[in-house]
């Protein structure tokens, strides 16, 4: 009976050890979620971090409040949000670390003859004080009035810059960079905003200049371009990230990974 019960704990120990062995041989991850206007970028350097060190990125698009959320219920190690954290949610125990800086395009239909607004002309129309194209220059047809919906971290840059906080009078208010590019393309007559660097490659809307200066890196980097916001890296404060996050989050925020940041059209805040 000994001899069984000893060759039983033999057993079980090799399979201890070969448990053990193989309990690192389950690839590493590393999660991200939030602003859909981050794709880009966190595509970018997601690839190439991933191609380096063999480990997966992954990206859930959900808008950067619910990203912020995330991150406070654990269910991402970083949160990506395309605005500044509020003073609440940073007394709830969340840091922000800026990544880059984004200009937000203001964008209407290729057929549109306007090219440029002033920002309190933009103000004017999303609150509806400007409500005919005629007024400004345009068409004479009613301005639609495109933007993003509560809780976007695009609609906050927004409306936070243009001081129409709660005042837009949307026509529509949509949840994704490309359903608002999408939809500004289908009608002659309206206008919306989304990332610059969402539309620099698109023919089928057109980027009008603001007070006369176009959005690019230059003119975002010296903040001539006033419509402009933060891409945001959400963690919580004082807790360690895994050590795929932490790697990842160390990558990013290098002056290795200016070069991919440039390269999805935005600026590195490095």
């Amino acid at each position: 009976m000994k001899k069984i019960i000893a060759l039983g704990l033999t057993a079980l120990m090799a399979v201890s050890v070969l448990t053990g062995c193989g309990g690192n041989s389950e690839p590493q991850k590393v999660t991200t979620d939030g602003s859909t206007s981050m794709e880009e970028v966190i595509g970018v350097l997601g690839e190439a971090f991933q191609n380096d060190s063999g480990i997966e990125v992954t990206y859930n698009p959900t808008g950067s409040s619910s990203g912020i959320q995330a991150v406070q219920e654990g269910r991402c190690d970083i949160g990506l949000s395309s605005r500044a954290l509020k003073e609440e949610e940073k007394s709830a125990g969340l840091a922000g670390t800026v990544l880059a800086y984004d200009g937000i395009a203001i964008i209407v239909h290729p057929e549109n003859p306007i090219a440029d607004l002033s920002l309190e002309t933009i103000a004017k129309i999303y609150t509806g004080e400007i409500t005919n194209w005629s007024e400004v220059g345009g068409n004479d047809a009613e301005i639609v009035l495109i933007g993003r919906e509560a809780g976007s971290g695009t609609r906050d840059g927004f409306e936070s810059i243009t001081g129409t906080e709660e005042a837009c009078q949307y026509r529509q208010e949509l949840t994704s960079t490309g359903d608002v590019i999408t939809a500004v393309s289908q009608n002659p007559d309206a206008i919306g905003y989304a990332s610059v660097s969402a539309v620099a490659d698109k023919d089928n809307v057109k980027a009008i200049t603001v007070d006369g200066v176009a959005a690019n890196e230059a003119t975002i980097k010296d903040g001539s371009y006033v419509v402009q916001r933060p891409f945001v890296l959400v963690t919580k404060d004082g807790e360690e990230l895994s050590e795929a996050a932490q790697k990842f989050f160390d990558f990013i925020t290098s002056a290795d990974a200016n070069e991919l940041i440039a390269s999805a059209g935005v600026v590195s805040a490095n």
